[in-house]
């Protein structure tokens, strides 16, 4: 077993459940963490599965075999400069970020060269509208799937970088993902569209709501499940995409105008036969009975 010690940065509801999710898969090396809220680090502690919180960011990382940067975005680009310096060739240092341009680009000649620390860019496609430790759970990567990124020059990695890398990837299956491979731009493009373009939409819905309605106890009920799931989004927490909005910006504004141009052909057409085709296209999508995928 080449991962003996692992340093999770970041111990809210990502970081928390990893760590859960490896000791609940059997993974019998040690988890240590480090959070900048004393709180979270104290609950993922309470949960029993982070043995060790540090307070010092750089002896954690020194000291482990893999680091995982499970923070906002912009943190795990401080991370990624921060450390580069100090770890080895004999470390690798994966994330759980839902951008993959950025963190590419401040990697690059820093990371996975002969000499430098390995760098495996990840992103679990999983997650709940609350953050935190406390709703951490060892089943949250069950049946999800976890993206890699493999940066420009990787195959300069270290041998000892590479053998943690495909490590990893054997945990992360045994996490219960499908492990899917793809680049950092197509990476972006694609949860721009599946990920960050809900959240914008039940953000804008749940704010719309909120001034038309001024927060009305009985507007929920009424609604029911449709309304329920489309605002559930709306309680996620602006701290996290504060981070993803600001460095994935241009896939996120394109996603955003065609949606706004697809509204308003919506708009335009209540009253005639497109509403119709709208509605068909929509149902192939959903049901999965579009010709594209026979």
């Amino acid at each position: 077993m080449a991962i003996e010690r692992i340093a999770i940065l970041g111990t809210g509801l990502i970081g928390a459940s990893a760590g859960m999710a490896l000791r609940a898969r059997g993974f019998k090396g040690a988890i240590a963490g480090w959070d900048p809220k004393r709180e979270e680090a104290g609950t993922a502690r309470g949960m029993g599965e982070i043995g060790e919180i540090e307070t010092d960011t750089v002896t954690l990382a020194k000291e482990s075999d893999v680091i995982v940067l499970a923070g906002p975005v912009l943190t795990m680009l401080d991370w990624l400069e921060r450390l580069a310096p100090v770890l080895g060739p004999h470390q690798l240092v994966t994330d759980v970020g839902s951008v993959k341009g950025a963190l590419c680009a401040r990697a690059e000649g820093r990371y996975n060269g002969p000499k430098q620390p390995g760098f495996l860019p990840g992103h679990p496609m999983a997650g709940k509208e609350l953050g935190g430790a406390a709703h951490a759970s060892a089943d949250l990567f069950e049946g999800a799937v976890w993206l890699f990124v493999e940066p420009e020059g990787v195959e300069q990695r270290s041998a000892k970088a590479a053998e943690l890398a495909q490590e990893w990837r054997a945990w992360v299956a045994k996490l219960g993902c499908r492990v899917l491979d793809t680049d950092p731009v197509r990476h972006d493009v694609l949860c721009a569209w599946i990920s960050h373009l809900p959240q914008m939409v039940s953000t804008a819905l749940s704010a719309l709501l909120e001034e038309q309605f001024e927060a009305d106890a009985d507007l929920l009920p009424i609604g029911g499940r449709a309304l329920k799931e489309m605002t559930r989004l709306g309680a996620s927490p602006f701290s996290m995409w504060r981070d993803i909005a600001q460095t994935n910006t241009e896939a996120i504004a394109n996603s955003l105008l065609a949606l706004e141009q697809r509204l308003a052909h919506i708009r335009e057409n209540l009253k005639t036969p497109e509403l119709r085709e709208e509605f068909a296209r929509a149902n192939e999508f959903r049901l999965g009975n579009s010709p594209k995928k026979s």
